[in-house]
């Protein structure tokens, strides 16, 4: 588990300077913070086996999914339950595989299943389980 609002992959970017042209990943400083966190709780030798990947992203809920005034800590009945805007799932899904590629796998190749889901939560954090196939 991880605390905090759940963080997705942003596109690579790419540049020319002159007759120097690179690319960088502007998501590369999150993934190494997000990494460190879980390190802890790594496996001494890295899984090369097929894997199975359970993600749910919990998200942080905006100030219109409750009431006002005196009720202000209270839901409304209409707060959804899922979260269905921005970030997307599958750049949220691709944040954690690269983020735990070589720390808890050899290669994100090796996931053969993903079960993943964003809702909506008080407590903003990502949940993670990766299972031996």
């Amino acid at each position: 588990m991880v605390l905090g609002e759940p963080k997705s992959q942003a596109r690579h970017r790419h540049f020319t300077k002159g007759k120097f042209s690179g690319s960088y990943d502007p998501s590369g400083d999150k993934k190494k913070t997000f990494a460190s966190i879980l390190q802890e709780n790594a496996p001494v030798q890295l899984i090369s086996a097929p894997i199975s990947l359970d993600v749910t992203f919990y998200m942080g809920r905006p100030k219109n999914h409750y009431k006002t005034g005196a009720n202000s800590e209270m839901l409304k009945d209409s707060a959804p339950e899922y979260h269905s805007g921005r970030p997307d799932l599958d750049n949220l899904v691709k944040f954690v595989q690269d983020s735990l590629n070589t720390i808890y796998y050899k290669d994100d190749a090796l996931i053969s299943q993903i079960t993943a889901k964003k809702i909506y939560s008080e407590s903003p954090r990502t949940e993670i389980t990766i299972t031996k196939l």
